[in-house]
């Protein structure tokens, strides 16, 4: 069972300053990254900036589609405006059959604002307490998800690379 986790940083670099320790992280096996992603919102921008971070994702990655789409949705849909608003629900509609619900993507888009940061990962056999334990001191805010075997396949299918 993979889970989807959003770590929230109180600065908009925070996240970037983590994927080291995310990689170290992973190195010692205590955690599996199937893929990650960070958005980077600096003060005085009017929407954030996003990258895959390819160097840590391994061959179950889902790709830009899917990161593309989530991101889509928490940041850049406000901007676009009443006329993508059938087409949004649609969208957040297609998360929720996922396992993405509207819990998690509420609060994510509440705590990242602009002047923040946040590391997503899909992950699976991570030591939550160990995790956490690296992040002290980061000032990061965990919001996650878990997604049912079935929610994870569903998501692999939809995201597919071809």
């Amino acid at each position: 069972m993979a889970t989807l986790s959003a770590w929230k940083f109180d600065q908009a670099d925070g996240a970037s300053h983590v994927v080291r320790t995310l990689k170290e992280l992973q190195d010692e096996g205590l955690i599996t990254i199937q893929d990650a992603a960070i958005v980077e919102w600096p003060v005085g921008k009017k929407k954030p900036k996003t990258r895959q971070l390819n160097d840590l994702v391994g061959p179950a990655a889902l790709g830009g589609a899917f990161w593309g789409l989530l991101f889509g949705l928490l940041f850049f849909a406000p901007l676009i405006g009443a006329a993508v608003g059938a087409a949004g629900g649609a969208l957040v509609g297609s998360l929720r059959d996922v396992g993405i619900d509207d819990a998690f993507i509420k609060k994510t888009k509440s705590a990242v604002t602009e002047g923040t940061s946040a590391l997503f990962l899909l992950s699976s056999s991570g030591v939550e307490d160990r995790i956490r334990q690296r992040f002290v001191g980061t000032h990061a805010e965990l919001i996650s998800t878990n997604l049912t075997g079935e929610d994870e396949q569903k998501l692999r299918e939809v995201f597919a690379e071809e």
